[in-house]
């Protein structure tokens, strides 16, 4: 049994709408999710033994509380298959930062895993496994820039006009962590953001007045209670419109040419981490799962 390696990109929210709270608690939401070419990298070897076991443990991180372990047990109970996989993770997105790395790693495992496992679970049959371990996994496996209504879960395809891809996405993240549970629940919190319209996008996407209506309705409570989160985005603010991805704590702010992107990474501000990267116009995973309705299942 090889191992192999297999990507998980993580992501970028180009704004963010809450649009109400639902009675079971969770949060209705329109957002724009752009996946970029920078994140974790998974090792991936399939046993017949039936085990998950992790190659190397994130320090203070229970199996149980690890997506990616949690992705692939939940996939082999969904599917009854009897093999098992040795998983390791090189982490270099930056755990909560808002940049969906540990749903990126899960989603990875899952399209992973179904190949390697060969069940032929289609692209919607993943997407379904996935909202349960969290309302982030499905984006990364539908792979593509999507806008997403619900709870995060409901997506449709957008094509980005060539600016926001051919764009540079400097992100920074403070040393801060920020509870997304803490900011759902602040009473601080917008939650009757008038939704916006997918044409509302396709019209505007290019136009200012769109992107002045599009905004992060989770960034003005986080940087009310974490100082650190807003003293960084006033700082990227001087090179660009710069936004918070999720709840935070990173942030991002669009150049247009590496060299600005890497000046700023050497010039950020003192107690952050930062990277630049491209925007994907699909998970480089994306031709590996089919969009057939019927799955082609085979428990292994």
């Amino acid at each position: 049994m090889h191992t192999l390696s297999y990507p998980a990109p993580c992501k970028i929210n180009l704004f963010l709408h809450i649009t109400g709270r639902l009675s079971n608690g969770y949060h209705s939401l329109q957002s724009l999710f752009l996946l970029l070419d920078h994140g974790d990298t998974l090792h991936i070897r399939p046993r017949q033994d039936g085990q998950i076991l992790h190659m190397n443990p994130l320090a203070g991180v229970p199996d149980e509380q690890d997506l990616s372990i949690r992705a692939a047990r939940h996939l082999q109970q969904v599917s009854g298959c009897t093999l098992g996989a040795d998983i390791g993770c090189d982490k270099r997105t930056p755990m909560g930062g808002g940049l969906g790395g540990g749903s990126s790693d899960a989603a990875t495992v899952l399209m992973a895993l179904n190949q390697q496992w060969q069940l032929g679970y289609t692209r919607q049959q993943l997407m379904q496994i996935g909202v349960s371990l969290g309302a982030d996994v499905p984006v990364f496996i539908f792979g593509q820039p999507a806008w997403a209504e619900g709870i995060g879960e409901q997506l449709s395809a957008v094509s980005l006009p060539p600016p926001l891809l051919d764009q540079y996405y400097v992100v920074l993240t403070p040393q801060v962590a920020v509870p997304t549970a803490q900011i759902f629940a602040h009473q601080a919190l917008t939650r009757d953001s008038k939704p916006l319209r997918i044409a509302d996008f396709s019209n505007g996407a290019n136009s200012s007045a769109f992107w002045q209506q599009a905004r992060n309705d989770m960034e003005a409570v986080v940087c009310m209670l974490y100082p650190q989160v807003g003293e960084t985005l006033a700082w990227l603010k001087q090179y660009g419109d710069a936004r918070m991805s999720g709840s935070g704590a990173s942030v991002f702010v669009a150049v247009d040419s590496a060299e600005k992107a890497e000046q700023l990474i050497a010039n950020r501000p003192e107690n952050t981490s930062g990277f630049w990267a491209k925007g994907l116009e699909y998970h480089p995973l994306f031709a590996s799962v089919t969009d057939g309705d019927q799955a082609t299942q085979q428990v292994c």
